[in-house]
């Protein structure tokens, strides 16, 4: 997998957890955030990159709203990056 998108992954998701996100979001992203962590910088081979990235996904999928625009906008440039990571092949 394109290991820059996966820092980029990573760093969008750490930058959340620099802004004044609500209670409820702050907890999905900062499990994402972690998980993304481990995908960019451990030593994994792509099966599990993308098992773990599937994760990643779900959590996501519960954040409804930040409560930051800026968050917001971190969150959408990760789903993106996250999108095209998962349907690389």
């Amino acid at each position: 997998m394109d290991e820059k998108r996966l820092r980029d992954l990573h760093d969008h998701l750490a930058a959340t957890a620099e802004r004044p996100v609500e209670r409820t979001a702050s907890r999905w992203l900062g499990e994402a955030e972690a998980i993304a962590d481990d995908i960019a910088h451990g030593e994994m081979d792509a099966s599990a990159q993308r098992e773990r990235l599937g994760k990643v996904e779900h959590l996501l999928e519960n954040v409804e709203e930040t409560g930051d625009e800026d968050a917001d906008g971190h969150v959408a440039a990760a789903e993106a990056i996250l999108g095209e990571l998962l349907t690389e092949g």
